[in-house]
């Protein structure tokens, strides 16, 4: 699956695409990579209070709200993972909230 990342400062748009190469569905949880200006393995479940993301290879997690609501998770995101890399999990999520039932 390909999607495009766009990252807005006040007048000027940066764009650049995002690749998932590989998705598993455990059960408990997902497990798929990003491939973009890096490498991103993702692992994404839900708990009680919504759900997580994290980036083992990043040393990274954190908690998100609904997938499709980008604002938000790009901005968790952004804080554990810097802003490139925030925005290309961000929208990878929303690309697949549909394939992970959301």
């Amino acid at each position: 699956m390909v999607f495009e990342c766009v990252n807005t400062k006040k007048n000027k748009s940066e764009k650049w695409q995002g690749r998932i190469t590989s998705f598993k569905n455990y059960g408990t949880h997902y497990e798929f990579r990003i491939e973009s200006r890096s490498g991103i393995l993702v692992l994404f479940g839900k708990t009680t209070q919504g759900a997580f993301a994290c980036m083992p290879d990043f040393g990274a997690g954190c908690h998100l709200v609904n997938l499709r609501d980008q604002f938000w998770n790009s901005e968790q995101l952004c804080r554990v993972l810097g802003k490139v890399d925030g925005i290309t999990v961000a929208t990878a999520l929303n690309a697949m909230a549909e394939k992970m039932g959301y």
